[in-house]
């Protein structure tokens, strides 16, 4: 697979765990869908992605940093600038909704930028929850104040491993528009991972992860594209 150098994020034969060697670039300004089966590596990828583990061989770039390469600290920086997070389980904290969008900014003791706060919130439909506490919400609210946790410090790409796990099929479809709207509007790169072909059909491109290897890309895809590809996997 060739690799544009100005990717977002890049993975070159990437192994760890169930992954046997993956190339893959995610563009900017596009939501880039993974799709496989359990037990596939999707999370595995993920996680080696986010720098959250590191692959046993191979190399991850954010743009043209090498996060495989980084030490602790440097990497912990990476985290928390450069890339969001977006999982099956929101994992909120018992604190208000706006404690737990600021939450990374509170840690790492930097002022926010009070308007692109006030973006996120709008655009995500949040302002009227702003003083509630997770345990009165939704579970499409609560994937909705962890989207907009990750996008709070404007990432260079947002990391969503099966982010509508656990809702319903109208509210994932609620959810996957709040992310489509975020890639057109403010020109966000997400690499979400899924098992569901009615998931990445919302992708502009999808790769197909069979055994922990790439065995292919769909570009536009469908449902009825992607459901053929994992049927033949």
């Amino acid at each position: 697979m060739s690799v544009a150098v100005d990717s977002v994020a890049r993975v070159l034969g990437l192994v760890k765990g169930p992954l046997q060697g993956v190339d893959l670039e995610v563009p900017g300004g596009q939501l880039t869908a993974v799709v496989g089966l359990p037990g596939s590596g999707k999370s595995t990828l993920v996680s080696c992605v986010g720098g959250l583990s590191r692959p046993a061989h191979g190399s991850v770039y954010i743009g043209q940093q090498q996060l495989h390469r980084l030490g602790d600290a440097a990497l912990t920086r990476v985290r928390r600038d450069r890339i969001g997070y977006v999982f099956a389980t929101s994992s909120l904290l018992p604190l208000s909704v706006a404690q737990n969008i600021l939450i990374g900014h509170e840690l790492a003791g930097r002022r926010p930028d009070r308007g692109w706060f006030d973006t996120v919130v709008r655009l995500l439909e949040l302002r009227h929850l702003l003083k509630t506490r997770p345990e009165t919400l939704t579970t499409l609210e609560r994937q909705r104040v962890a989207c907009a946790r990750a996008f709070m410090n404007r990432p260079d790409v947002v990391l969503a491993d099966e982010p509508t796990g656990e809702l319903d099929q109208r509210d994932a479809g609620e959810l996957l528009g709040f992310l489509r709207m975020w890639v057109r509007k403010l020109d966000q790169s997400i690499l979400m991972v899924t098992s569901e072909p009615r998931v990445a059909a919302h992708a502009d491109q999808v790769f197909l992860l069979r055994a922990g290897r790439i065995e292919g890309r769909i570009e536009r895809p469908t449902v009825g594209t992607v459901s053929a590809a994992l049927e033949r996997s």
